[in-house]
């Protein structure tokens, strides 16, 4: 079983930044890869970016060259840096883990942008 713990949400301005950590409680070099999804309220969970064991990363086209996702493999840790937030980046936002088969959440953080 995978832990995986999100933290670094909150509320910022129109143009803000943040950045969002999630912990996983094994070694990630043993992740095939691991994301972040977000889900605004009334809709869909999407995914919004992702991150393989090789590095090699995938957005979705609403937060290319303003979101980054990154890995420190020595702290199992996966970063989202967001910068030049806008109100429609508000929704909860939950890191995935996918090993084989198997998928893997976080329990999620509340992103709030105000304008």
């Amino acid at each position: 079983q995978v832990q995986l713990v999100e933290s670094g949400g909150g509320l910022a301005q129109d143009g803000g930044s943040l950045r969002l950590s999630c912990a996983a409680s094994v070694s990630i070099f043993s992740i095939n890869h691991m994301g972040w999804y977000r889900q605004a309220p009334g809709k869909e969970r999407e995914l919004v970016a992702v991150i393989t064991s090789g590095g090699n990363t995938v957005y979705v086209d609403s937060v290319k060259g303003r979101f980054t996702i990154s890995r420190d493999n020595g702290k199992n840790t996966v970063y989202l840096q967001m910068n030049s937030l806008k109100p429609e980046d508000t929704a909860v936002y939950y890191c995935n883990a996918a090993i084989n088969q198997y998928r893997y959440w976080g329990q999620g953080t509340q992103v709030t942008v105000s304008s």
